[in-house]
């Protein structure tokens, strides 16, 4: 953008609601400057009219990009129990194979179909670090570029999140052979942080932090190193995802992980745990008070049958949650949304479940309210919505999708998360950009051919 631009929507999500007759402004820096609702004809004149309703872009907090190539692939009954375990090493047969080339095509497709979806930046986890073999590639940015450039062929926001991974477990002090991709320390990790700051041309779309794989991962004097050197970045880490992981830890340390984080980590408003599938209620309100945030993965939790995130305790607290698609077994925030409240209700046997711990009228209001005011936290840029000095990012909703038809306006976003076949999005923009829809299946169909044949 090189000046000033301005749309006009019939309808636009603005401050946790419908707001009608609305204009728009954003300036060169991709940021609102403006926005003023209730506008007559004289005040829209010159904006460019949008074909439909406006929704603010989502981030999408946690993705393993590389594990697109697997979605669909890890269906079939295994041998003896069939867990988050058995997962994992099937999701190893792609982590060891995979090139650089092949995870930025398949990362240029994810992209393209988040964006479709109404993602509009990705926080991507990043633990592939070192060639097939083990060995660090000649450049140490090898991989975060292919990440880089499959970002920018298809204009998602990115934040990339190097992740810090040392053992294999609880008690160890080497990574597995299998694992032998993900090896890094301290110095490697804010090494990647500091160079792809330096080779990032656009500050407002791309932004770093850093990411602790796991309590199982990361030793104490490695976790207490890289948050030192992570001055205001934001950190992530995966917690408390499983019951044997919970189990290791009081084996170890004699506390759960979450408990362990709180008394041996500066908890506070950068830090984003992600799944938090085993937390207790006490640990939950303890994070609440540090001001850290969950990142749940409704899609993913279920696909791997991690357990249900306590909703209700943490919305209840007024606690920050943002939403990822981590392996990407679905990519559409809508689906991602719906998982989450209906997970709530199978467990507790209430309906509207999200709606009651937030005091809000509307159920798919309080979950998209949630998303979208944690995903600032996540990607560490200004991401929370329709309103001045937030990044310029929108989606316009298609109303002509079979699920919206006859729908009251009012009732629009509870349709549009909560009534099947998924409605679309026929426009997105980032940083006040219209981004174009790209057609990357050749490159992705060469990828999994090349991987599975």
């Amino acid at each position: 953008m090189t000046s000033e631009a301005r749309w006009f929507a019939p309808l636009a999500w603005v401050s946790g609601g419908w707001a009608r007759d609305v204009v728009l402004s954003a300036g060169a820096d991709g940021r609102w400057t403006d926005v003023r609702r209730e506008c007559d004809p004289a005040m829209r004149a010159g904006a460019t009219p949008l074909p439909g309703p406006v929704l603010p872009g989502l981030v999408n907090a946690h993705s393993h990009a590389f594990q697109r190539a697997i979605a669909g692939l890890t269906e079939r009954v295994a041998e003896g129990e069939d867990d988050f375990w058995r997962w994992r090493d099937r999701m190893y047969a792609a982590a060891l194979r995979i090139t650089p080339r092949q995870v930025e095509d398949i990362a240029a497709f994810l992209y393209a179909e988040l964006l479709a979806n109404g993602y509009t930046q990705v926080c991507e986890f990043h633990y592939l670090h070192n060639d097939v073999d083990g060995a660090p590639y000649a450049d140490a940015l090898e991989m975060p570029l292919a990440l880089l450039r499959a970002a920018e062929r298809t204009g998602i926001g990115l934040t990339l999140l190097p992740a810090l991974y040392m053992r294999a477990g609880f008690g160890t002090r080497s990574l597995r052979d299998e694992q032998r991709r993900f090896a890094s320390t301290p110095e490697s990790v804010l090494r990647m942080v500091q160079a792809i700051g330096k080779r990032s041309l656009d500050a407002s779309r791309i932004a770093c932090g850093v990411a602790l794989h796991s309590l199982r991962a990361v030793d104490e004097g490695a976790l207490a190193e890289t948050v030192a050197l992570a001055r205001g970045m934001p950190i992530h880490i995966h917690i408390a995802e499983q019951r044997q992981e919970v189990a290791d830890c009081l084996e170890r340390h004699g506390m759960r992980p979450i408990e362990w984080l709180l008394r041996h980590a500066p908890v506070d408003a950068r830090w984003n745990l992600v799944h938090a599938t085993q937390a207790e209620r006490d640990e939950l309100l303890e994070l609440r008070s540090r001001g850290a945030a969950i990142v749940i993965c409704p899609g993913t939790e279920a696909n791997l049958g991690d357990g249900v995130f306590d909703l209700s305790t943490w919305t209840g607290a007024s606690g920050r949650w943002s939403v990822g698609s981590d392996s990407h077994v679905t990519r559409s925030w809508q689906e991602e949304l719906r998982l989450l409240e209906y997970s709530q209700r199978l467990v507790t046997r209430r309906r509207n479940v999200a709606a009651q711990a937030a005091l809000a009228a509307s159920t798919a209001a309080a979950l998209f309210e949630g998303a979208l005011e944690g995903g600032t936290a996540a990607a560490g840029l200004p991401l929370a919505g329709i309103a001045v000095g937030q990044r310029a990012d929108f989606c316009v909703v298609d109303a002509a999708s079979p699920s919206l038809l006859g729908v009251p306006q009012d009732h629009l976003l509870d349709a549009f998360v909560f009534s099947s076949p998924q409605a679309k999005f026929s426009r997105v923009y980032v940083a006040g950009k219209r981004i174009e829809p790209a057609d990357l299946s050749a490159g992705f169909v060469r990828a999994m051919k090349a991987l599975w044949g």
